[in-house]
C-alpha cells in the first residue's frame, strides 16, 4: 500500500476519523485504491472508486499528511465503472477491481507501473510496453487457498482484516477447482488450518490440507484428486501421487503440493516468451536462473542451447526441478540466492531473477551485480519492490531497456512485469544506496 509523506499548508486542521467530505478522485494508487485530495491538498486514499468520480467519503484512517476513507455515495460515476460479478466483492480481500471494466483494469495497471518506476526509482519516462492481457479475466487461477472456519466451512480473508468469512461463490478459480471447492466437507473444529486446491492442464486436481500433523486424519473422497497433508516439517501423500501436471508451450511440468508455480496457466506461454525475448540467449552462453522454482524458465533456456545454472532453496521445488528437467543438461544449486551467488562459476552472460513479492535482498542484489551479467531480466509481481530494486540497479550501472506488464492477476491490484536491464558500466556493490 502507498502511504506517502506529502506536506500540506501550515495550520491545516487534521482530518478526523469518522469525518465526511466530498472528493474528486484523480489517479489510481498501487494497492487497489484511488487518490483524491482534501481542500488543503492532503492525499486521501479510497478503495472501490475510480479516477474522475466525485464521491462522499468517510475517513477511516487519519494521519498528519494523508488519510484513508471508505466511499459512502458516488455523486458522479466514471464510464469505466462496472457491475461487480461476485456478491462478496468489497467484503472479500481477494478482488479489488471488479468495479472496473477489464480494459480499465489494464490501463490502470500499466499506469501504476509507470508511476512507481518514475516516482520511486527516479526513472524519467519509463519505457513501459503495452500490457499483455489475459485471454479471459475470469476463472483463470490454477491455485486457490482457503481458510477453515470453526464449523468446518471454507473461508476467504475479509478485506482489511485478518479473519475469514464463509465463502459462497468465487469466480477466479479454473473450472476444475470451481467444481471441487464447494464439495469440501470438513469436520467441525477440524485440525485443518488451511486448504489449497490446484488444477493441472488436463483437469487433474490436488487438495493440500495444512495443519500441525497428519496422524489423526480420516479421509473420505469421491473426487479423483491427489490429496496431501502439509505441515511445517513434512508432506504426507494421502491419495494419488501428490502432484499436478501443467503444460507450457508443449512441455509438461510436475508441480508438488509444497512447490511454487505461477497461478495463471493460460499466460505462462506468453510469460516465457517475454523472458526469452528479453534475454536474447545465444547457444553456449551462460545464464543464471535465480529463484528457479520447478524449472519453468530453465527448461526453455536449455532448449535455446544455453548453459544453465539454476538456484532454488525450496526442497520440494528442487525435487520437481530435477524430475521436470531430467532430459536436459542443467546445473541446479539447492541453496538461497544469497548463499549461491558468491560461489557460482562461470560468470554469466545473462541472468534471470524471479524473486518473491519482497523483491531482491540487498545482499542478493549486491552479489548479482558483482557477477556483472551483461543482460538482466527481472520478473516482478510487485511494482513497488521492483522500483526499489530498479533504483539500486541504476546505481550499479544497469539501464532499463524496457518493461512489459502482463496481467497474471485480473480483478486484483497485483501487477506482474518483465523488465530487461543492460549493463552500461560497473560500480562497486557496496555503493548500492537507495
Amino acid at each position: 500500500m502507498l502511504s506517502p509523506t506529502v506536506r500540506h499548508p501550515p495550520g491545516t486542521p487534521p482530518l478526523d476519523r469518522g469525518q465526511r467530505l466530498e472528493l474528486t478522485l484523480t489517479e489510481h494508487a498501487y494497492g487497489g485504491e484511488s487518490l483524491g485530495r482534501d481542500p488543503s491538498g492532503r492525499p486521501v486514499f479510497v478503495p472501490y472508486v475510480l479516477p474522475g468520480e466525485r464521491v462522499v467519503v468517510e475517513i477511516t484512517e487519519a494521519h498528519s499528511t494523508w488519510a484513508r476513507g471508505r466511499p459512502l455515495d458516488i455523486l458522479q460515476s466514471s464510464p469505466d465503472r462496472f457491475a461487480p460479478r461476485c456478491r462478496h466483492f468489497t467484503h472479500c480481500g481477494g478482488c479489488h477491481y471488479q468495479h472496473m471494466t477489464y480494459e480499465a483494469q489494464l490501463r490502470a495497471k500499466a499506469s501504476i507501473l509507470s508511476t512507481q518506476l518514475a516516482r520511486l526509482a527516479g526513472l524519467a519516462s519509463p519505457p513501459v510496453r503495452p500490457i499483455v492481457a489475459a485471454p479471459d479475466p475470469w476463472n483463470y487461477r490454477n491455485h486457490v487457498q482457503f481458510g477453515v472456519g470453526r464449523d468446518g466451512h471454507v473461508t476467504l480473508q475479509a478485506a482489511g482484516a485478518t479473519h475469514g468469512f464463509r465463502v459462497e461463490e468465487c469466480y477466479l478459480p479454473e473450472p476444475a477447482i470451481a467444481d471441487l471447492w464447494p464439495r469440501l466437507d470438513l469436520a467441525s473444529r477440524s485440525p485443518v488450518e488451511r486448504v489449497s486446491l490446484r488444477a493441472g492442464s488436463g483437469g487433474d486436481t490436488l487438495i493440500a490440507f495444512h495443519g500441525a500433523g497428519a496422524e489423526a486424519i480420516e479421509l473420505e473422497s469421491s473426487a479423483e484428486a491427489s490429496v496431501v497433508w502439509l505441515s511445517e516439517n513434512e508432506s504426507v501423500v494421502l491419495a494419488g501421487d501428490g502432484s499436478i501436471e501443467i503444460s507450457v508451450k508443449s512441455r509438461a511440468f510436475s508441480v508438488s503440493a509444497a512447490s511454487f508455480f505461477q497461478v495463471h496457466t493460460a499466460l505462462l506461454g506468453p510469460l516465457v516468451d517475454l523472458v526469452l525475448e528479453a534475454l536474447t540467449l545465444r547457444p553456449g552462453e551462460v545464464v543464471y536462473d535465480l529463484y528457479a522454482g520447478v524449472g519453468l524458465f530453465s527448461a526453455f533456456f536449455a532448449d535455446a542451447g544455453a548453459t544453465v545454472l539454476a538456484v532454488e532453496e525450496s526442497p520440494s521445488a528442487c525435487t520437481d526441478f530435477e524430475r521436470n528437467l531430467a532430459d536436459l543438461d542443467v546445473s541446479l544449486f539447492a541453496a538461497t540466492v544469497e548463499q549461491a551467488l558468491p560461489v557460482l562459476s562461470p560468470r554469466p552472460d545473462a541472468a534471470l531473477v524471479d524473486p518473491p513479492r519482497a523483491g531482491l535482498s540487498r545482499e542478493a542484489l549486491g552479489a548479482l551485480v558483482e557477477k556483472a551479467p551483461h543482460r538482466l531480466v527481472y520478473v516482478s509481481c510487485d511494482p513497488s519492490t521492483l522500483a526499489r530494486d530498479a533504483k539500486r540497479l541504476s546505481l550499479a550501472g544497469y539501464a532499463l531497456d524496457h518493461v512489459t506488464p502482463i496481467d497474471l492477476f485480473p480483478q486484483t491490484f497485483h501487477i506482474e512485469s518483465v523488465s530487461r536491464w543492460v549493463l552500461q558500466g560497473r560500480r562497486a556493490a557496496e555503493d548500492l544506496r537507495p
